[in-house]
């Protein structure tokens, strides 16, 4: 019962320390309206993504098109709405890849110590060395560009920050005398990890997985605004940068509105992740 009263306390102080937090609620509105946007965009958009209209190329902000047309007078505002759903799928994808991985390895590292900790760290120092986007780069060279391999890269080649912190939560949480508690009663090695020490090591993990999205994010719109991310027809917000920087000059909505678009989502992802780090922290007043 202690126990129980306890837990709501905590959840009760870190609710109110992230409503005090503008900047947090504002990070956390943007997000939901991309989720409602996602959701609805089949029902609110008012075209095919995909449809051509010859008679209205690279006409500009309407009643009827309300982000304009692009070179193959396909409605700008529609296609955007569908961007929506590749960039939050991308996202939620590719950070889950990396939290997975990140976790058994930085939760095996400063479990165990020793050689296998070295070893390991070793290993993350050298994914290190390499410069992610160079990397990816390299990848999508070899395997066909496509949306699924983009958010496998991207999750195989962003973990090592994840993994960072957990060994580090590990490294001092074993030493508590919970997990003690539950080595002296035959708890085995993988029930202590995964069942009393990694959810306690979760806060640091989950804002850096919400400041994740924003990243792979960002990363894929650059992809497919250099063509290896999301190939045409499908609409995402790299490619439809892309495809208006060569009108850029007659048509200055095919770039203002994706890119926009980007600034803002990973802007909110951002205020988002900075918020759940203050109210999770306890050093943090209320």
């Amino acid at each position: 019962m202690l126990q129980l009263k306890n837990r709501d306390s905590l959840a009760s102080r870190f609710l109110a320390r992230f409503m005090h937090n503008p900047l947090a609620i504002a990070g956390s509105a943007v997000i939901l309206s991309l989720f409602v946007v996602a959701a609805l965009a089949s029902v609110i958009s008012p075209y095919d993504p995909n449809l051509i209209d010859t008679g209205n190329i690279l006409a500009g902000p309407t009643a009827k098109h309300l982000f304009g047309t692009d070179e193959l007078g396909r409605d700008v505002f529609t296609r955007m709405l569908y961007s929506t759903r590749i960039s939050l799928l991308v996202g939620f994808v590719a950070v889950g890849i990396s939290v997975g991985i990140g976790v058994v390895i930085g939760a095996v590292a400063g479990f165990y110590g020793g050689w296998i900790d070295s070893l390991l760290m070793r290993f993350v120092d050298i994914m290190l060395c390499f410069p992610t986007i160079f990397l990816i780069l390299a990848v999508i060279a070899i395997l066909e560009p496509s949306i699924w391999n983009i958010m496998i890269i991207i999750g195989i080649t962003s973990w090592m920050g994840v993994c960072r912190l957990v060994r580090a939560e590990f490294l001092t949480l074993k030493e508590r005398d919970f997990v003690m508690a539950s080595r002296a009663v035959g708890a085995s090695d993988l029930r202590i990890i995964f069942r009393h020490v990694l959810p306690n090591a979760m806060s640091p993990v989950l804002v850096s997985a919400v400041l994740g999205v924003g990243g792979a994010i960002l990363i894929e719109s650059s992809l497919s605004f250099l063509g290896l991310g999301v190939q045409p027809p499908a609409a995402s917000w790299g490619n439809m940068l892309a495809s208006g920087k060569d009108n850029i000059e007659i048509a200055w909505w095919l770039s203002l509105f994706p890119g926009l678009a980007i600034l803002v989502t990973v802007l909110g992802y951002n205020l988002l992740g900075e918020g759940l780090q203050d109210a999770l922290n306890p050093r943090t007043k209320d």
